[in-house]
């Protein structure tokens, strides 16, 4: 692969991940948000587009998050 060319999406991660899939895609847009307004470092690296990134770096567990409690 050459680096004019975006990583692929590990699909095979996705497939095999038991997590709450609504819960992930809301951490994978609130990053792709982060990542847009204040860039990344791996994104301009790599020359990825920020949505192949994110979702590589949340299928990975590479973002950190928290709950909001339910009270």
């Amino acid at each position: 692969m050459t680096n004019n060319q975006p990583k692929p999406i590990p699909l095979d991660t996705l497939i095999d991940k038991d997590v709450n899939v609504y819960e992930m895609t809301c951490v994978a847009i609130k990053q792709a948000a982060a990542i847009t307004r204040n860039g990344d470092q791996e994104l301009e690296n790599e020359r990825n587009k920020v949505v192949s990134l994110v979702l590589t770096q949340v299928l990975n567990d590479e973002v950190e998050y928290t709950k909001p409690s339910s009270n």
